[in-house]
This record gives structure tokens, C-alpha cells and sequence, in this order.
């Protein structure tokens, strides 16, 4: 019987194939008593259990450092690791077992309820997520003592792709998709800002999640269409659904093919306008995704993610090795490089001591604001920049500025920084050049004094639509108001475009709203010359860009900033 299921869409494309079944093993689990001569044993079956899934997990870390595996993967697996070190997991399901005399399976579910039952109670959303981590470790811990297959291996004589369907996955796994012959994966869980939705978009899968019933409605081998561009999941579709879906497929996957021979073009727009598209990176491994595309630069290095899923801080050296990396492979093209942005759903485990729990994480010591309250953490950061700047065409960005004071402090470190690199005689570029993020309504409203300050600008769609409208992007309870086309976000948008311009001050957009199609004409309408966005998303941008008469859509997009209905607003961008 054919039947369609609804969810969320948050990795584009066409799957067609056969349903693979991952099993949610913490349903399946039984409880029964032990003989008390059985407990040792019992325990030993647990810690053997645990055992493997360390293996495990060493041998998916030793996947992800592949070369052009995405580096959230890495980052994701650390955790798992680091989770499954925690004795709330590695110690008192033993406990239990010896107290209760009950099998190991049943005592670390028991565990694992209480300690999700915690996190349920945290007020940051952030750590509250995490408790999904907890769950999928344990699912892992619980496969091994089920002697379950935990890995997925392409089945024998299978001439279709699988469609992975789990009624919560771990990104973990995902490192097996780039090995098999996998088309898609959907889960009943998961958000659009989910880890599994950030990875099945870096490896270009296509997701459908958030299907709340996909997992027991779908039987093994059934066959399955995943779109998701509209976060739809098709069950035994008839012949004529599956002809159009095929159709769509291959239409989809010859405009992919045609993107690559944009690879070395020039961005510039057919009345003769250069745009220059770079790349948002996290780790200097990522380097390998933005040489396939030939970006024009790194727009945003996001430096907090060589804090993160470690007990201790980089030390200056470290920093500067990853830096001078990343200058020295871009052979003098611009890199980027932002000043630590750590707080609200960014979290270090290395910085904990540091930090304090704030009552809004969002609104508190985060970013440029944590540096300033903290430093000699700060201190090494810009002296390992200045370092990398004699390898490359390095610039420092500063996020969440908000005041005049903030700048002036920060260069005020910037110049201590370089003191203390002259009188250790360390070469670096004396003219580095200094940029602010605005992300914050009260920078993009007064940005006179931020452009008298500034080399540069870099505008964070994410954050100024969060804070424009009050919503907690992270947030899936209120994560179907966000929108980038809201009257209120445009204007900021288009005004501090404008200003900069006419300042002759550079400005970027480094949010999601750069990679993202249907933006494009809407940026450039607005004047916007310089893009960043995710590696993967460049050479459709590209496309979108050459097409594009820059002209014309300033005309055009200056009637949008006039409307003030939504609905009207994206019906006349969609038409650009």
C-alpha cells in the first residue's frame, strides 16, 4: 500500500531504494533476574561490551580523518567517546547489576533513563540536547551485549541504493554512508539544526527527519523515495510516482554535473559584476573541499572548533600550525580568521573551568565578550594569528560586537599582542587587517563608528535574524518562525550593504543565507560583492551568480524592501 510521510527537510536531493532497518535496541530490551553465582559474569559481559564499543568508535575516528571527510564527524565521535568514559555509564550500570542482581542490558537502560531524566531539567538547550548523545551511546553499548550487527555492510546481489530509516541515528554512523552504496537516510527524531542533519548535508545525502512514525511503519526491503528538498518520504510508491521521481533524479544529478564545469570560471554576472564566493571552514582538514571548488578565499574560519570535544585548551603553537595551514594552502587568497566565538550552543569542554552558567546563554558571555573577560586565552589567539599572517593573506574577525568599546578594547589587545612579538623578534604582517561580525541589530542600526574602526565587515544572517525576531534557532518549538525573508530582517540587511558600500568599507555575508539559491539574486540586488558559505554550496552560488544581471536586480529588490507582507515578499523573490 503506497502512503507518504511528512517530516523535515534538511539535506536536499532524490533517493530511490530499499529500506534498511536500524533497530532502536533500548525498546527491545528485557529484564530478568540473575543467579547470584552469575553477576561476575554478568559484569564481565558489560565491560567487554563497553570494550567493543571504544574499538568501535577508535576504528569510525580512524574513518573520519580521512582525507575529504567532513570534520563535524570527527568532532561527533569525541564526544561519543567521551561520553562513554563518563562512570555514570562505565561504572554504576555494574552497580546496579550487583545491587539488583538483574542483566546488564536492564541496568544501563535504567541508567540511561535517570541521566536523560537530568537533562531534561537543564535550562541551557544546548546541553539539553546532549541527552540524544547519552541515547545513542548507550543503543551502541546495548547492540554489543545483543551481539547485534552495529555497522552497516552492503547486502549481497543489492543493485539499489539503501535508504537507511532509524528511529534516531548517530552521526557517528554516518561515517559509514561515504563507504556504502547509500542513498538517503530518514529518522523519527532530529531536527533541521540536528548533528545528523549538518552531517548528511556535508556528505550530501539526502534527509528527510522528525517523521515521528517512519521507523514502525516502514517494513525491511520496502521500497522508498526520500525527497528531500520537500521533506517527504514516499512508502511502495505505484509505477507512475516512481517514473516522475526517477525523472527528477536524473535532472537533478545532470545539473550537478554541469555545476563542475563552473569550478574554474569567474564569478561575475552578465553585466560584468565580480562577486567573490569563499568558504566557511572549522578545521584545516576542510581544506580539501575547498580546493575542489576553487574558492576565492576562506570568508570564515571558525576558530572555537579547535576548542571544542578536548579537556585541554590548544596552546599558542597549536593554533598557529593550524593557521599557517590553512595561509599557506591558500596561497595568498584571503583567510579569515574569527576570534573565538564560544557560548550558547557552542560548547567547550577544555573552557568549562572558564565559563559560568548564565541564565540566557544566547544573550550572555559569549564571543567577543568572553575573550575580553578572559585575557591571556585571548592574548594567545591573536599572537598565533599575527604569526600565520607572514604565511598568508591572513585577517582577523571579531563576532557579536555591539559596542564602540568592545572594538577599542580588542585593538587595544591586538597592539599588546604585536608589542610582545616585536621584542621576541617573531616576524608577522604589521598591516593585518581587522573585522568586525555584525550580528547584533544594535551594530547593523549604528555603524558609523564601527566603520571608522573597521578594515572590513562580515554580516552573521543567523545570529541578526535570531536576535531580530527573538527566536532561538535551536529551538524546534519556534524554529518555523525564523525566516530570513522577514520585512524587519531585509531592511537591516540591505542597510548595512548599503552603508558599507558608500563607506567603501568591504562587507560580507558569511550565515546560512549566503549558500543558500534562492538568496543569491536577493543579495546582490541588495549590493552585496563577497559570499561565504559551506564548500559544497560554492559552485551553485555560481551558477546563480553568472545568470544574474546585478543591474536589473537592484531595481527590482529595491521594490521588495518596500513590501511589507511576508507572503508577498518571498513570492516576489522567488520570482528573481
Amino acid at each position: 500500500m503506497t502512503f507518504a510521510l511528512h517530516g523535515l527537510a534538511v539535506s536536499s536531493g532524490i533517493a530511490i531504494g530499499r529500506a534498511h532497518l536500524v533497530s532502536h535496541a533500548t525498546l527491545e530490551v528485557a529484564h530478568y533476574q540473575l543467579r547470584e553465582r552469575d553477576v561476575p559474569r554478568e559484569v564481565e559481559r558489560f565491560e567487554h561490551a563497553v570494550e567493543a564499543v571504544k574499538a568501535e568508535l577508535n576504528a569510525l575516528r580512524k574513518d573520519s580523518a580521512a582525507p575529504g571527510s567532513p570534520s563535524e564527524i570527527s568532532a561527533f565521535v569525541d564526544i561519543h567517546a567521551l561520553i562513554l568514559e563518563d562512570p555514570q555509564l562505565a561504572e554504576v550500570p555494574k552497580d546496579l547489576i550487583r545491587e539488583r542482581r538483574c542483566n546488564a542490558e536492564w541496568a544501563l537502560v535504567q541508567q540511561m533513563e535517570m541521566l536523560t531524566a537530568q537533562f531534561d531539567e537543564i535550562d541551557d538547550t544546548y546541553l539539553r540536547e546532549r541527552k540524544h548523545d547519552v541515547v545513542q551511546v548507550v543503543e551502541r553499548v546495548i547492540k554489543a551485549l545483543m551481539g547485534k550487527q552495529r555497522r552497516l555492510t552492503r547486502r549481497a546481489g543489492a543493485d539499489e541504493h539503501l535508504i537507511v530509516v532509524a528511529h534516531d541515528l548517530s552521526p557517528a554512523d554516518t561515517i559509514q554512508f561515504k563507504n556504502l552504496k547509500i542513498g538517503g537516510f530518514v529518522t523519527d527524531l532530529g531536527g533541521a539544526t540536528s548533528h545528523t542533519a549538518i552531517v548528511a548535508r556535508s556528505l550530501a545525502i539526502p534527509a528527510v527527519v522528525g517523521l515521528h512514525h517512519a521507523r514502525p511503519l516502514v517494513q525491511e526491503d520496502d521500497l522508498l523515495i526520500v525527497d528531500g528538498a520537500r521533506g517527504v518520504l514516499i512508502v511502495d510508491p505505484d509505477e507512475r510516482v516512481l517514473q516522475e521521481y526517477r525523472l527528477r533524479k536524473s535532472e537533478l544529478e545532470l545539473e550537478r554535473s554541469k555545476l563542475k564545469r563552473l569550478k574554474s570560471a569567474r564569478a561575475v554576472t552578465l553585466d560584468g559584476v565580480d562577486v567573490s564566493l569563499q568558504a566557511n571552514i572549522e578545521l584545516p582538514q576542510d581544506m580539501v573541499q575547498v580546493k575542489e571548488v576553487e574558492a576565492a578565499g576562506i570568508g570564515l574560519f571558525r576558530t572555537e572548533y579547535l576548542f571544542m570535544n578536548r579537556d585541554t585548551l590548544p596552546s599558542e603553537d597549536e593554533q598557529f600550525e593550524a593557521y599557517r595551514t590553512v595561509a599557506k594552502a591558500m596561497a595568498g587568497k584571503p583567510v579569515t580568521i574569527r576570534t573565538l566565538d564560544i557560548g550558547a550552543d557552542k560548547d567547550a569542554q577544555a573552557l568549562r573551568g572558564t565559563e559560568r552558567q548564565a541564565p540566557n546563554p544566547a544573550l550572555g558571555l559569549r564571543a567577543i565578550r568572553y575573550c575580553l573577560a578572559e585575557p591571556q586565552i585571548f592574548l594567545a589567539q591573536l599572537r598565533a594569528m599575527l604569526r600565520a599572517s607572514q604565511y598568508g593573506r591572513v585577517r582577523i574577525l571579531v563576532p557579536m560586537l555591539a559596542h564602540v568599546n568592545e572594538i577599542e578594547q580588542t585593538l587595544m589587545m591586538l597592539w599588546l599582542a604585536k608589542e610582545q612579538l616585536r621584542t621576541e623578534k617573531v616576524k608577522f604582517d604589521e598591516n593585518v587587517e581587522v573585522g568586525g561580525m555584525i550580528e547584533i541589530p544594535a551594530a547593523a542600526l549604528a555603524l558609523t563608528p564601527f566603520l571608522k574602526r573597521l578594515h572590513f565587515l562580515s554580516i552573521g544572517t543567523n545570529d541578526l535574524i535570531q536576535y531580530t525576531l527573538a527566536i532561538d534557532r535551536t529551538d524546534e518549538a519556534v524554529a518555523h518562525l525564523y525566516d530570513p525573508l522577514h520585512p524587519a530582517v531585509l531592511k537591516l540587511l540591505a542597510q548595512t550593504i548599503q552603508t558599507a558600500n558608500r563607506a567603501e568599507t568591504p562587507v560580507a555575508v558569511c550565515g546560512e543565507m549566503a549558500g543558500d539559491p534562492l538568496m543569491t539574486r536577493l543579495l546582490i540586488g541588495m549590493g552585496l560583492r563577497q559570499f561565504s558559505m559551506h564548500p559544497s554550496q560554492i559552485l551553485e552560488v555560481k551558477h546563480h551568480v553568472v545568470m544574474a544581471d546585478a543591474e536589473q536586480l537592484a531595481l527590482k529588490v529595491g521594490r521588495i524592501l518596500r513590501l511589507e507582507e511576508p507572503a508577498k515578499i518571498r513570492e516576489q523573490v522567488e520570482r528573481l
